[in-house]
């Protein structure tokens, strides 16, 4: 495939946008640890940072859920990879690079509520509502409503572009010479 990268958001934007978030959940949790549950592959570079500039004890755990082939959603969540210990009693914490249609996140969220936590968060970097088809809303959100397809930051198209240091539109070259 053809494309050009169209920078959305440069490295200072999302360094304001991660010490933001960081604030907002470290004054939330003040006197409470966070189990921490990052969502793999995606959120594994927003999540480093982020959890570096919170400030209350955390507590991390990873897991990893699909629904994408490429560019286009399949249409079905997956279960690639559970949590390695029990949620049970946790304020617990999700962390994830985009919701966009809300499939993976709405079917995660109602697996680990039947888990019993003491409390169930979302925090997202980039809330995409536009494209919503499922009725799931973070917690704590960086950025919103953009349209595109993004890499960068540690999202990706077909395992590819995460190293980029901002966040990437994809924009499909027309084929005109």
């Amino acid at each position: 495939m053809d494309s050009t990268f169209r920078e959305i958001y440069s490295e200072e934007r999302i360094d304001r946008e991660v010490r933001r978030l960081a604030r907002e959940i470290s004054a939330d949790y003040q006197g409470r640890e966070i189990l921490v549950l990052v969502i793999l592959k995606g959120a594994f570079i927003f999540a480093a940072d982020l959890l570096r500039k919170i400030t209350v004890p955390v507590s991390v755990d990873f897991l990893e859920i699909s629904s994408y082939c490429g560019m286009d959603s399949t249409g079905k969540a997956k279960m690639v990879k559970d949590v390695s210990h029990s949620i049970e009693g946790k304020d617990v914490l999700i962390v994830e690079d985009i919701i966009d249609q809300g499939l993976c996140l709405s079917v995660l969220l109602q697996d680990l509520s039947r888990r019993n936590p003491a409390s169930l968060k979302v925090c997202t970097l980039i809330d995409n509502r536009k494209r919503r088809s499922h009725p799931v809303e973070p917690d704590y959100a960086g950025i919103r409503d953009i349209c595109g397809f993004l890499v960068g930051y540690g999202l990706d198209m077909d395992q590819r572009y995460r190293e980029l240091p901002a966040l990437y539109e994809i924009v499909p070259s027309t084929g005109d010479t």
